[in-house]
């Protein structure tokens, strides 16, 4: 069991300063590594490990090495993807039979009339599995996916869902799901962030930072936020005129300040994440410029992302430095499609599922074939999804509200047996009905597939025992096969 103590007292004084010194940080925050002479002063006491951030060992045989998680923002339509419901359509203007029950969404009771999905369905694979005409690529990778149906959360606005989806919980302040990967596992690159986010539009993904925050636990262990484009670490490289041994002294001197500071001072683990953070800046001058060329790639493998199509070009980039960092060691990295919840269709969703589908699907396809064909797949579990689903009743007379009662997500490689449906929802897509995966439990499967057990990961914070699934979730032991 993992255990890490954070109980002394922090004084108003202390917080503001803190907090300020957090903020001004924050883009740097987590790119720690187990070379950190302060970052001792964080680690598990019963531990022997000199850095909260020096590898681990799991605590079972894991599955996965790594994870991608593919963030869909704003709900994508589980009835038009991956889940078809025939009833949907025969009943398409007439609304909804009262043997579903109410239904309370984030625009208050629904009682809007069914609406068709326009979607033309197949089977694929040998598995035979149902992926609509929005997905052509991914459907050629159908015997790689184990689609769940039957998922769903607590949260019925954006901010509540991708909080869960990322937290656990529909409330800010408690660590993601990456921060508690990063905390178990430490990072398997001392050179490069262990816990990378990365999204494809300039817009505000909703909650921000608070997705890929540490929360209670220090600062170190939360996400490193990089950009998709030809600079994705800003200000990284050494300024013009300077000399390593400049960089070096500057570095010395400031954290010998930090360092006297942090004596004083040694509840604020953001001041600890600052000092690693400089530290891993400078190592990363050498490693990361390498690790983010994709000039290094072919131009098939380009191809392969959709990088020479307009379309796909954005996206194509993040799946590709995702597959860049995870070959590298970052052992957590989160790709946001949609930022600003694009995939939010509450009407005209034919027009936004088919814009953002076609952005999507190719890069999606082209990640689990690169990964597959270097060998990678089999030790990084890739996840797909939103954080909800759509309702089959229409709003504004072509879109669908949001559904946290029963929606879809998919997962890939790492050890997941492929060409299978897990769970299943309602005879219109409404609720989950059989083999419920509440996002507990998606996360106590994801932690399992990495080898960690989700109520053996422990981190007390004031005399409190802290669990990534809060107390609650099962993993789905069953994925594997």
């Amino acid at each position: 069991m993992f255990c890490h103590r954070q109980d002394q007292p922090v004084s108003r004084r202390d917080l503001l300063a803190s907090a300020g010194m957090g903020f001004g940080s924050l883009a740097l925050a987590s790119m720690l590594s187990s070379k950190g002479m302060a970052a001792s002063t964080a680690s598990a006491p019963s531990s022997g490990v000199k850095s909260p951030l020096a590898a681990r060992l799991p605590h079972f045989a894991p599955k996965a090495k790594s994870c991608i998680f593919l963030f869909m923002e704003g709900g994508p339509s589980h009835l038009d993807t991956f889940d078809p419901k025939p009833l949907v359509n025969k009943l398409a203007g007439q609304p909804l039979p009262d043997s579903f029950g109410k239904v309370i969404t984030a625009m208050g009771e629904a009682s809007a009339p069914l609406l068709a999905s326009q979607r033309k369905w197949a089977q694929h694979g040998e598995s035979g599995l149902w992926v609509s005409d929005w997905l052509p690529h991914t459907a050629r990778h159908a015997d790689k996916l184990a689609v769940i149906r039957s998922c769903w959360a607590d949260g019925i606005n954006h901010s509540a869902g991708v909080c869960q989806m990322n937290t656990g919980s529909i409330l800010g302040g408690r660590p993601s799901l990456g921060s508690w990967v990063t905390y178990g596992l430490g990072t398997e690159n001392t050179d490069l962030p262990a816990f990378v986010v990365m999204q494809d539009n300039v817009s505000q993904v909703v909650n921000g930072p608070r997705n890929w925050s540490a929360g209670f636990m220090p600062a170190l262990y939360q996400g490193i936020r990089i950009e998709g484009g030809q600079d994705p670490i800003p200000n990284l490289m050494t300024p013009a005129g300077k000399t390593a041994s400049q960089q070096q002294g500057k570095l010395a001197f400031l954290n010998q300040m930090n360092r006297d500071f942090a004596g004083r001072h040694p509840q604020q683990t953001e001041l600890d994440a600052r000092i690693e953070s400089y530290e891993l800046a400078f190592r990363m001058q050498a490693e990361a410029p390498q690790a983010i060329d994709l000039g290094e790639e072919t131009e098939a493998t380009q191809k392969l992302y959709g990088l020479d199509r307009k379309e796909t070009a954005s996206y194509g980039r993040l799946c590709l430095l995702a597959r860049r960092l995870v070959e590298r060691g970052t052992r957590f990295v989160q790709l946001y499609h949609g930022a600003g919840s694009k995939w939010d269709a509450h009407s005209g969703i034919e027009k936004n599922h088919t814009s953002l589908c076609e952005a999507m699907d190719l890069p999606v396809a082209g990640l689990l074939e690169d990964l597959s064909a270097r060998g990678l797949l089999d030790e990084t579990l890739v996840i797909w999804g939103g954080e909800f689903g759509r309702t089959p009743m229409s709003e504004q007379g072509n879109g669908r509200d949001h559904n946290p009662t029963g929606f879809t997500m998919w997962m890939a490689g790492g050890g997941v047996a492929g060409g299978q449906t897990i769970g299943e929802t309602d005879e219109v897509g409404l609720h989950a009905v059989s083999q419920k995966m509440h996002v507990h439990d998606l996360h106590a499967t994801i932690l399992h597939l990495m080898g960690l057990g989700h109520m053996d990961l422990v981190y007390q914070y004031k005399g409190r025992p802290e669990r990534p699934t809060l107390n609650e979730g099962h993993p789905y032991v069953k994925i594997t096969g």
